[in-house]
């Protein structure tokens, strides 16, 4: 049987469903798992972004660089071809964030990405905004209401390999099903060290 190599992980779910603990957690768990790094024009947060010009972005656009070119919070982000060939090509597993499905489609192509729902209800991401102190929780929640739409417009229940309530498990839990999910879709033996996997698999209330 051949084996056929997954390109990454992508994560998909509404503002504070924890794509970025659950990234982290995944690392810990296999340093294999990296960030994906998207690039970003704007201001805000910057430790999980390459921040570039404008002119630079459009650059990029015109060597067809770019995926998943996307306008949100008043700043645009994209991701770079060449930075998920880099890491491929260096033994690493990318994580994407991604944050609609026309976008996710975009990215994954005909590549085996595993597709990755995180979820919370609407009003745990309220509360998560709200406790890491966040000055614009009414924009978290419209794109929650977004993302809800999104997944009703553009995704059946068999698009996602895996969807995890990441308000009902812990990030640990989540990163060992996620990790135990990629070897499956790659065919690869789990490392022994690992965590047993447990069967926390949820979707979406409503």
């Amino acid at each position: 049987m051949t084996t056929q190599a997954a390109a990454g992980v992508v994560l998909y779910g509404p503002p504070t469903s924890g794509k970025s603990t659950t990234t982290t957690a995944l690392h810990r768990l296999d340093p294999r798992f990296r960030l994906l790094r998207k690039l970003k024009v704007g201001t805000g947060r910057a430790e999980e972004y390459h921040l570039i010009s404008a002119a630079r972005l459009d650059e990029l656009r015109q060597a067809g660089r770019t995926i998943a070119d996307t306008h949100r919070y008043g700043n645009t982000y994209a991701i770079d071809r060449a930075e998920i060939e880099a890491m491929t090509g260096d033994g690493l597993v990318p994580v994407a964030h991604i944050g609609n499905i026309p976008d996710l489609r975009r990215l994954v192509g005909r590549d085996p990405w595993l597709r990755v729902l995180l979820w919370v209800p609407r009003e745990v991401c309220e509360q998560r905004s709200a406790q890491r102190g966040d000055v614009d929780t009414a924009q978290r929640l419209a794109a929650w209401d977004e993302t809800s739409a999104d997944l009703d417009a553009h995704a059946d229940d068999g698009f996602f390999h895996l969807r995890l309530h990441t308000d009902r498990i812990s990030p640990r839990q989540a990163a060992g099903e996620i990790a135990a999910a990629f070897d499956a879709l790659t065919r690869r033996p789990r490392p022994a060290e690992r965590p047993r996997r447990e069967d926390v698999r949820a979707r979406p209330a409503g």
